[in-house]
């Protein structure tokens, strides 16, 4: 795995959002006073029950909210600054749960192309981004299909494509394989681990237990605030505080508590289902 090099890209600094719906009523406060550091090159797992601010907290980190009170910078530039919006954007990426939320075009390699075409790229450039985007994921032989005819693991990873073709220093997916069935979410995450692999910064929404684990660093939240936050041994190996929360832990993490009890020396940096299964392997 490669060195994280602890220089901050994200910046949250007092963070407050509040949604207001009509003028006559109180607005509902969404994120409560943040603050939070993302390093460049780190993978961070963001939890959290439905209502819990996360998915608020992504679209402020792309401006596409701004924030009540506070301020958020992105590669240095703060997100609240109309002149540098898209200094942001093109520094933050963005992956929404609904792919058909971010398809625009009929043909899958256009789709592609959309973002770099609006950041003014010279068009040989942008031709090489697509292919080499389309190669990330696994979407080549379907560059001049309908993305609409695609499945929905397809229409992700084009959607995913797209925004690696902008060339972004951090993507942020919110809640990216919700919709998807098993095999369409081990097919994103499996493009999640490359894209960081390769240097990108990723910040992941979800609330599946076992994505959350594959992560460098857990923040879980709770009612707008930040809940937990560690590395994912240190958040998930407290189980209690974590189901106070109404979320649960991952299913190797239950398992080695249960063995725990029988007497069992389970080490307690074990969260994931292979790390389990080795140490099962080689249990005497």
């Amino acid at each position: 795995m490669k060195e994280n090099n602890m220089e901050p890209i994200i910046k949250i600094e007092n963070l407050i959002f509040e949604y207001r719906k009509e003028e006559e009523t109180p607005p509902v406060r969404a994120i409560d006073n943040v603050s939070l550091t993302i390093e460049k090159g780190s993978f961070t797992a963001v939890l959290g029950k439905n209502g819990s601010g996360k998915s608020t907290l992504a679209k402020n980190l792309n401006g596409l909210l701004i924030p009540t009170e506070g301020v958020i910078y992105v590669n240095g530039y703060d997100t609240a600054d109309d002149n540098h919006i898209w200094d942001v954007r093109q520094s933050a990426g963005m992956v929404f749960q609904n792919p058909d939320n971010q398809l625009v075009s009929a043909i899958v390699e256009d789709d592609v192309a959309f973002g770099p075409e609006n950041l003014g790229i010279d068009p040989a450039e942008i031709r090489r981004r697509v292919d080499k985007a389309l190669e990330d994921v696994n979407m080549g032989p379907f560059r001049g299909k309908s993305p609409h005819m695609l499945s929905g693991g397809q229409k992700q990873r084009i959607a995913i494509a797209g925004v690696v073709a902008m060339k972004p220093s951090c993507i942020i997916f919110d809640e990216p394989t919700a919709m998807l069935d098993p095999k369409g979410r081990n097919e994103i995450m499996s493009i999640i681990k490359e894209l960081h692999e390769e240097g990108i910064t990723v910040i992941l929404i979800t609330h599946f237990m076992e994505e959350a684990a594959a992560a460098d660093r857990v923040v879980i939240m709770d009612e707008g605030r930040i809940f937990l936050d560690g590395t994912p041994s240190e958040v998930f190996s407290q189980g209690d505080k974590v189901r106070s929360v109404n979320l649960d832990v991952p299913l190797a993490v239950e398992l080695a508590a249960r063995l725990r009890e029988k007497g069992i020396d389970v080490p307690q940096n074990i969260i994931s289902t292979e790390e389990m299964v080795e140490f099962i392997c080689q249990y005497e």
